[in-house]
């Protein structure tokens, strides 16, 4: 990663965490975006250069969880499951953010419930990506067999569900992040997507 790429998500993060803070503390419809610039010691036209909106400040975090279960499934072994390897690949993204940062998120995210229902843990061309991988490892091709996208779309809805779960929950009356996520999929492995081959 280049030294302007490093900058570029320094600055990000402390847009964020400012912004989570603030949250928190006054709500997200009374915050505004220059409060958010302000407190992040960034002038409001570069506070714009790194966020869209402030909706994005809650969402991404998902998101960006999300575009690295890719990398991570590719990396798992060649002869592991395709339902153990994508499981495994989920919870190691979700287990990847402190749990400082995570209840700052999930703090701020509180102010916000009308946002969970837009909460997706992957876009559409890492789904398709996620899909082939999966086929891959089941040994069969996703065109022509379905099981491969419904592996995927199950095992990212249950990891949408513990998200959605431990977001909803109260930071004294929940299991941490990765314990709702482990639940959720532990409930869609299943000898039916073992490899075929």
């Amino acid at each position: 990663m280049s030294l302007r790429e490093r900058q570029r998500r320094q600055v990000r993060a402390e847009i964020q965490s400012a912004a989570f803070t603030l949250f928190a503390r006054s709500g997200f419809d009374a915050v505004t975006t220059e409060q958010i610039a302000a407190a992040a010691g960034v002038s409001p036209s570069t506070y714009f250069r790194h966020v869209r909106s402030k909706e994005d400040l809650l969402l991404d975090p998902v998101r960006e969880g999300g575009a690295g279960i890719a990398a991570l499934l590719e990396g798992r072994p060649a002869e592991e499951p395709a339902d153990i390897a994508l499981a495994q690949s989920i919870l190691a993204r979700s287990g990847a953010l402190a749990t400082d940062e995570l209840e700052q998120w999930r703090a701020a995210f509180a102010t916000a419930p009308h946002l969970l229902d837009r909460v997706a843990l992957v876009p559409a061309d890492h789904r398709k990506r996620l899909v082939e991988l999966a086929a891959r490892r089941m040994g069969t091709d996703p065109v022509t067999d379905s099981s491969p996208g419904l592996l995927v779309h199950l095992m990212l809805a249950a990891a949408e569900f513990g998200y959605l779960q431990w977001l909803r929950s109260t930071r004294n009356h929940s299991a941490s992040l990765p314990v709702c996520v482990e639940a959720a999929v532990a409930a869609v492995l299943d000898d039916r997507w073992r490899k075929r081959r």
